[in-house]
């Protein structure tokens, strides 16, 4: 089934997920062709609470953020408008480059916390597809099809962006600009789908769990690619389990090692593995819904990547799958695992831990984005069930409308960026980031760089006041 492409890139404030805001979301919509067939490029100012830090602003530029008359809200409002508009006729599969460590997070989150669905990209049979992580593919096995641009002369490889849309003739001129690394991000597949059509579409394919589930139970045995400190890596794979508990996640075999030698360990030492996570160990644990570095051995144009011969792999790959017995140790081993995370303190970071919300506060959600009485959402945000929409709706009344705002609403948002402005916490600290600036200010001696950090004080001096 065809699908479109939408292509995206974020310019923010800083790399803390919870605490980092959006300022600029390019977005650019193509045809599996990679035709462009439409694009959005909006921003925002950042939020009276958000404390830019100076070296992400000295990257993305964006200082004229610091003037913007776009609301956070209204911005997100319109990007997940217009993405459900892509997707309205035909689904889309959501493209990143290092997305879904950062960027996916953080668009996520900043629905979530607008009031608006997060799961969008992967939901209604989207797909996402983080790009960087295709890269980790294919550095160790298509490198002679795809050239992959050296750090420092070698023999340690760049995986950046801009790195490999420059090594492939791609204009990076304007590099960390979300529209123009979009069409970096669409150069660069360009080039793969030339190159190596057969690895572009698999890669699609494997956009959603119904493609990944589709791979993972095929006949062939599997090559996970890895790009880990700027090395590359290659392994030979097979599923060998899947935790019932957690659906996302499964378990690799690593072919490397003769089966013979692993299947018939006992329960104790399968789970000791398991609980290791080492990186030298026969089984490797991956979740399927985000991007994983496969494609089929099917596709691999040498057979000389492993020291094992094909043949022999394809054999070891048919034990294991065969062993349906240490298929249910391997997922016992992952479902016995104890995964405890702190519960989140602040609001922003409960998106996967206070559950769903109920029916009702979705329709309450609807109902306050389509008001723009703002009596009608106080009334709303009251009548919330789960406190942190009530939370999070108070939040946008308040940077919304500066006047008629219920005491008790207004000394709640005061004390938030009181808070967060006034003293230090896992949100920065606008002391901190002053004190950057005066370093840099030292440091750097480029005409541009001066005004961004100028810049950056004086929005920093004003959250003071």
């Amino acid at each position: 089934m065809p699908k479109n492409l939408i292509f995206y890139d974020t310019e923010t404030t800083g790399i803390h997920k919870d605490f980092s805001q959006i300022i600029q979301c390019g977005s650019i919509l193509t045809d599996d062709l990679l035709n462009i067939k439409d694009q959005q490029n909006i921003g925002s100012a950042p939020l009276p609470w958000v404390i830019p830090q100076p070296k992400a602003m000295l990257t993305n530029k964006k200082i004229n953020s610091f003037n913007s008359n776009v609301s956070h809200y209204q911005m997100m409002k319109d990007i997940q408008y217009q993405w459900k508009e892509w997707c309205i006729d035909m689904p889309s599969i959501f493209i990143t480059y290092n997305g879904h460590a950062f960027d996916e997070e953080l668009i996520r989150r900043q629905f979530w916390c607008n009031l608006l669905e997060p799961y969008i990209t992967n939901t209604n049979q989207n797909g996402r597809l983080d790009l960087m992580l295709m890269i980790h593919n294919i550095a160790p096995f298509f490198s002679q099809e795809i050239s992959i641009p050296l750090f420092d002369q070698g023999p340690a490889l760049s995986i950046k962006l801009e790195h490999l849309a420059n090594e492939h003739g791609i204009d990076v001129s304007d590099a960390h600009d979300a529209i123009s690394d979009c069409k970096f991000m669409i150069g660069l597949c360009q080039e793969i789908k030339k190159q190596i059509p057969e690895v572009f579409e698999s890669f699609l394919n494997i956009s959603t769990k119904e493609g990944i589930k589709n791979l993972l139970y095929s006949e062939d045995f599997l090559a996970l690619g890895e790009v880990y400190r700027r090395h590359p890596f290659k392994y030979p794979v097979v599923i060998c389990g899947a935790d019932s508990s957690r659906p996302n996640e499964i378990c690799f075999f690593d072919l490397s090692f003769d089966p013979d030698d692993i299947l018939d360990l006992d329960f104790s030492e399968v789970n000791k593995m398991i609980q290791s996570g080492k990186r030298d160990l026969p089984l490797k644990k991956y979740k399927i819904n985000k991007t994983i570095p496969i494609c089929s051995s099917k596709l691999l144009k040498k057979n000389d990547h492993f020291d094992i011969t094909h043949e022999e792999l394809q054999r070891r790959a048919n034990v294991v799958k065969s062993n349906e017995d240490f298929f249910a140790k391997v997922s016992q081993a992952m479902e016995d695992r104890i995964m405890n995370y702190p519960e989140p303190s602040y609001v922003e970071g409960t998106i996967y831990s206070g559950g769903f919300p109920s029916y009702r506060d979705q329709d309450l959600m609807k109902e306050f984005h389509l008001s723009d009485d703002p009596q009608q959402r106080i009334k709303i945000s009251r009548n919330f069930e789960d406190e942190r929409f009530r939370i999070l709706a108070e939040r946008i009344i308040c940077n919304e409308y500066q006047t008629d705002i219920p005491n008790d609403i207004k000394g709640r948002y005061d004390e938030l960026v009181n808070e967060r402005v006034q003293t230090e916490g896992k949100w920065g600290s606008v002391e901190k980031a002053l004190q950057d600036i005066e370093k840099l200010l030292d440091e750097r001696e480029d005409k541009e760089d001066l005004e961004i950090l100028m810049a950056t004080k004086e929005k920093l001096l004003s959250m003071q006041k």
